[in-house]
């Protein structure tokens, strides 16, 4: 086995997790390249179920390399507490290691998620109210708080009272929501940040070192092609590029080191959420 991308065919949940576990059982890593917890699924291992939304599958073998990507965004309550279920269960969770360079899911994303949807009314999207679309537009607007961030208390406080004061006055003046309180916020992540600290670090330079030396790697793709928000059924789609040519830029590694890809389809065709079938 050489470096696979593993994506969906169609509009997800055709069994990537499944074929993701096989694979993954030959890897030496495994990476999440894009996404955020709004994607998730159950591996059985030993007759145990392990339910997993943002850590790879690669996790529940020893050894295997975890890696979560420049091009995920993390939720950090969500990311927490799966490692903390991964090590009740007795799983190694050294091995875990979050890019520093990845973006990081607030509480008012998640609230502007749910109150644009509703806004919607009929014409609504289908999202899973998780805040990644909220998140990614931060990013792409320039304004997003980054985990490299979040590990510096002075950078993470100042950008977050920026944010937070934004946010507030679309909350309340065009949607006529409770504002956030920014000292709450500050106190609850900053907690989260001495959590994450040990598994963060610039996993570009993981990846490359093992792409030079020739292991074997397996990036693990979230959501489908046709949710993908350039090629997908848009606006019916997620926010971010699950397709295979984002494995590269949501890890940090150049398309040479990529040799095959796997895409997965069910034997009939179906569709979660809004939007054309």
């Amino acid at each position: 086995m050489s470096s696979i991308v593993v994506i969906g065919a169609q509009w997800g949940d055709e069994g990537k997790g499944k074929v993701v576990d096989y694979l993954a059982q030959k890897a030496d890593a495994v990476v999440r390249y894009s996404g955020g917890s709004n994607a998730g699924h159950t591996v059985v291992v030993n007759d145990i179920p392990y339910k997993l939304r943002l850590l790879p599958s690669g996790i529940l073998y020893h050894g295997k390399i975890c890696i979560l990507g420049n091009g995920v965004v993390i939720n950090p309550g969500v990311v927490l507490q799966e490692i903390k279920e991964m090590h009740d269960k007795g799983v190694d969770i050294s091995r875990i290691a979050i890019s520093d360079r990845a973006h990081v899911v607030l509480p008012y994303h998640q609230l502007l998620d749910e109150l644009q949807e509703e806004a919607l009314g009929k014409a609504k999207i289908g999202t899973t109210k998780g805040g990644i679309g909220p998140c990614y537009m931060d990013k792409v607007s320039r304004v997003g708080i980054r985990v490299c961030d979040l590990m510096d208390k002075e950078v993470f406080a100042e950008k977050l009272a920026i944010n937070v004061k934004a946010k507030n006055e679309i909350i309340t003046k065009i949607y006529g929501g409770k504002p956030f309180d920014y000292d709450a916020m500050l106190q609850e992540y900053l907690g989260y940040a001495d959590e994450l600290r040990p598994y963060v670090t610039d996993t570009g330079v993981i990846l490359d070192e093992l792409c030079e030396e020739g292991r074997k790697i397996l990036f693990e793709g979230a959501q489908a092609t046709f949710l993908d928000i350039d090629h997908g059924t848009y606006p019916y789609v997620t926010s971010s590029n699950p397709t295979a040519g984002n494995a590269c830029t949501g890890s940090g590694i150049g398309p040479r080191f990529i040799n095959h890809v796997v895409g997965v389809v069910k034997a009939y065709t179906t569709r979660v959420g809004a939007g054309p079938f």
